[in-house]
């Protein structure tokens, strides 16, 4: 007989413990045990049933007049995914609330639908009203959607395993769907986890591509066990600041594509908006002849971005001088601070540091370094960069600037925008490049420019 065991199951990391306690000793977390029932069967062997042999095909055997990608309609969306979207696959899209993520999607449903590709969006967070609502508020009425509000996973697997499933179907979200066999609320460890595979299970059988919509956490994480991202097939971010317009969505896993690409878009009025050229958006605004200002030739996924790079350094009234950074990590921050006191003499430790990545965007590459010191160093001495330049490179320990990868498609893209000098670090094709190089090999070398500029008479 089965015997029915009390647990004790992290709602941060799905950690299991016997008795509860106020903090998770697994992931540190304070009050996320939650009390869910466990059935512990009685252990003996595999069971009485006897397995079904497995069915094995040759890995060159292809199916004949199936096309392996579904391009929604959205570049920027298909992008990501790596070209389109793929049949039996599962995509989980996470974000912030009130992001875009249910705008988004509807807006790919509907897309895909007008083309004839049939598309259900199942929703257990709004009603079918609402989503009437939001539909002819973008202008999508028309589309021959099919919607439905259910939460009870066990109906939507008998709806979808029918004579005739849709080739797509959209949950939102993943966190309000429960299964009636197990004795937990809805949005817990268990229920996202069983969930979650009941929805994959069908979807690879049936050869039906699911979107799965994912709440995300304080810190920025989908919300439940981390299982959920091993589980699916993919998984996107949709990033954006509610004071800016962008909306960058990322590419973090992909078994059918390239990770860490990302497409942008512009929240309007009429819904989400395609952005082709995001270096000019990103960079259209810059102010001209202004001291703490650089612009850095990134690279996303295989897409090269041109972002602005703000900095602000001022005296410190204070004991311990402030540190605020918005889009880039606080602890490279710090090394690149401690490497131009160290190797360039500069006096930074009792100055307030701000730093800020215009546009909302998040970066996350090394070769950022050497534009985020010349907006520092831009700063501190009042002097403005050049605005025709643009800056990447990575800064190490001992004060040499590195090469980074694909060091051409940066500076073709500048070059594209109307930039006419790089700084860059040492590179053997400067001669081949669209514009004028100027090699940094060592971080006092961008100091003494800026040094010998402040000492030029105005």
């Amino acid at each position: 007989m089965a015997k029915t065991l009390e647990r004790y199951v992290c709602q941060n990391c799905g950690a299991v413990a016997s008795k509860w306690s106020g903090r998770c000793a697994a992931c540190g977390e304070w009050n996320t045990l939650v009390e869910e029932p466990a059935v512990q069967a009685v252990p003996k062997g595999l069971g009485r049933g006897k397995g079904h042999s497995i069915e094995f095909l040759p890995l060159d055997k292809h199916t004949a007049g199936e096309e392996p990608r579904t391009a929604t309609g959205i570049a920027e969306f298909d992008r990501v995914c790596g070209g389109g979207l793929v049949p039996g696959s599962a995509i989980l899209i996470g974000g912030d609330p009130g992001i875009g993520k249910s705008t988004l999607l509807l807006q790919a449903a509907a897309s895909l639908a007008r083309r004839d590709i049939r598309c259900a969006y199942i929703s257990g967070e709004e009603a079918i009203k609402q989503l009437q609502m939001r539909a002819a508020r973008l202008g999508l009425a028309d589309a021959p959607v099919d919607l439905a509000a259910a939460t009870s996973v066990r109906d939507i697997v008998t709806t979808l395993d029918g004579a005739s499933p849709p080739h797509v179907v959209v949950i939102d979200s993943i966190q309000t769907m429960y299964l009636d066999n197990i004795e937990s609320a809805p949005g817990t460890v268990s229920q996202v986890r069983a969930s979650a595979q009941e929805l994959i299970r069908i979807a690879k059988r049936r050869d039906i591509c699911v979107l799965l919509v994912g709440h995300v956490t304080k810190e920025g994480q989908i919300a439940g066990p981390r299982l959920l991202e091993h589980m699916v097939d993919t998984v996107l971010y949709f990033e954006g600041e509610r004071g800016h317009q962008f909306r960058i969505l990322r590419g973090v896993k992909n078994r059918f594509g390239a990770t860490d690409e990302i497409g942008v878009f512009e929240m309007t009025d009429a819904g989400l908006v395609e952005v082709a050229n995001p270096s000019a958006l990103f960079i259209a605004n810059r102010a001209q002849n202004v001291s703490g200002s650089a612009v850095f030739a990134g690279l996303e996924g295989t897409r090269p971005v041109l972002v602005e790079i703000q900095a602000l350094v001022a005296p410190s009234p204070l004991g311990t001088p402030r540190r605020t950074v918005v889009g880039w990590d606080g602890n490279r921050l710090a090394m690149v601070m401690a490497v131009l006191d160290a190797r360039c003499g500069l006096g930074m430790a009792g100055h307030d540091v701000f730093l800020n990545v215009a546009g909302g965007l998040r970066i996350g590459e090394p070769a950022a370094d050497l534009a985020v010191a010349a907006a520092l160093v831009s700063s501190l001495s009042d002097v403005p960069m050049s605005a025709d330049t643009v800056v990447f490179g990575e800064i190490s320990l001992s004060g040499e600037v590195r090469p980074v990868n694909h060091a051409d498609q940066r500076v073709k893209e500048a070059a594209k925008l109307g930039f006419s000098r790089a700084m860059t670090p040492p590179w053997p094709k400067r001669r081949d490049a669209p514009l004028e190089i100027d090699e940094i090999g060592r971080l006092h070398e961008l100091t003494d420019l800026f040094t010998s500029r402040s000492s030029q008479p105005t």
